[in-house]
């Protein structure tokens, strides 16, 4: 009876590529749309001088799937993606009606190399 055994599985991952997958994700369509527009805001035109985009995106947009947009529709490779979710706030409707809530927003934060910019036309 070998209850504690001291035989273990071994498991080997397979290593995927990532130009595979950012392939594949691109083949189902999950790239269309995922930079909805770009945020302008005076905090973000001063982070464009230094190499720094900031992006609407979809709440369900992740990480690789914002490199993987921005490299196909700008052409240029980003050092780093971050992701902010900013909560509705609640403002008060006029004439007494109480209150409302605005949307959830997210934006996607895309580090550049130095010497690569993106043109908004």
């Amino acid at each position: 009876m070998a209850i504690f055994g001291t035989k273990t599985k071994k498991t080997t991952k397979k290593a995927v590529s990532t130009r595979a997958a950012r392939e594949v994700v691109d083949a189902s369509g999950r790239l269309e749309g995922m930079l909805t527009a770009p945020w302008l805001s005076e905090k973000a035109l001063i982070g464009s001088d230094k190499g720094v985009y900031v992006f609407a995106v979809p709440p369900r947009a992740t990480k690789t799937d914002i490199k993987a947009a921005v490299e196909k529709i700008y052409k240029v490779v980003p050092r780093r993606v971050n992701i902010v979710n900013l909560p509705g706030k609640r403002k008060n409707l006029r004439a007494k009606r109480g209150f409302g809530t605005r949307a959830v927003r997210t934006k996607a934060y895309v580090y550049l190399n130095k010497g690569e910019t993106i043109t908004f036309a």
